[in-house]
C-alpha cells in the first residue's frame, strides 16, 4: 500500500517558534487517522505544515508525492489539488451561493471548461448529500450542511488526501454523527484521512489509527 503522508525527523515550527521535533510518521493511502491533543500542542501546526501554510525546515516532510522541504512557492497551487483542505469554522465565501463557492475553487485550481465544472459540481454534492442545495447561499444552510459544503469543496479535484482541522467543532452530536459518517465514507473510497480533533468520544465512537501530540513531539499514541 502506497505511503501518502511521510515525516522523518520532522520539527513543526510556529512562526519560528519550535513547537514540536523528533517527529517520524507514516500514513498509508486510505487510512482514518486522528491528530489529538492539547491546544497548542501542535496539531494545527503539523496540518498547516503539510499543507505548506507554514515552512517545513528540519527533517523530510512528503505528502501526496510532493517533498515539502524542498517545495517551491509556485509549486504550491499544484500541491493543494492533490489535498483537500476542511476547516473548523467552515471558511465559505458567504457572498457566492454554493455552486458558485465551488466553481470559484476549481476555476482558481486550472479548470475552464464550464460544463465540466458543473458536472464535478454535482458529483461532489450528490456525495455528500446536498444535490438540492445548489443554488443555496452559506446563511440558508445548517452548520451541518455548511460544513458538507466544505467537505464537497475539499473534494472537487478528487485529492490524494484530506486534512481535516477540528471538522467537527462547531457541531452539534447529532450533526458531528452525520459529517463523520460521510468522512468514513469518503475514506472508504480509497482517501486518506488526518482529522485533528478534540473530541475524544469521536474516537470511542468511530475506533480507528490515533496520532498524539504531547511532550514536544507527535508521535503514535500510546493509550
Amino acid at each position: 500500500m502506497a505511503t501518502v503522508i511521510s515525516i522523518k525527523n520532522g520539527s513543526v515550527f510556529q512562526h519560528e517558534h519550535l513547537i514540536a521535533k523528533d517527529i517520524n510518521l507514516d500514513i498509508d493511502e486510505g487510512e482514518f487517522v486522528y491528530l489529538i491533543g492539547r491546544s497548542g500542542s501542535g496539531k494545527s501546526s503539523l496540518l498547516k505544515t503539510l499543507y505548506a501554510d507554514l515552512p517545513a525546515k528540519d527533517g523530510c516532510f512528503k505528502i501526496a508525492g510532493y517533498d515539502l522541504t524542498s517545495l517551491k512557492r509556485k509549486d504550491i497551487p499544484m500541491l493543494r489539488r492533490k489535498i483537500g483542505i476542511v476547516f473548523q469554522d467552515f471558511q465559505l465565501l458567504y457572498d457566492r451561493n454554493v455552486e458558485q463557492n465551488l466553481s470559484f475553487v476549481l476555476k482558481a485550481t486550472g479548470w475552464e471548461d464550464e460544463a465540466a465544472i458543473s458536472k464535478r459540481i454535482d458529483e461532489v454534492l450528490q456525495l455528500v448529500g446536498l444535490h438540492g442545495k445548489r443554488k443555496s447561499m452559506p446563511h440558508q444552510l445548517s452548520g451541518g450542511e455548511q460544513q458538507s459544503v466544505a467537505i464537497a469543496r475539499a473534494l472537487l479535484n478528487r485529492p490524494n488526501v484530506i486534512l481535516a482541522d477540528e471538522p467537527t467543532g462547531n457541531l452539534d452530536p447529532e450533526t458531528t454523527n452525520d459529517v463523520m459518517k460521510l468522512l468514513m465514507k469518503i475514506r472508504d473510497n480509497g482517501t486518506t484521512i488526518l482529522m485533528a480533533t478534540h473530541n475524544y468520544n469521536l474516537i470511542l465512537k468511530y475506533p480507528s489509527r490515533v496520532i498524539s501530540c504531547a511532550n514536544g513531539t507527535i508521535a503514535e499514541s500510546t493509550k
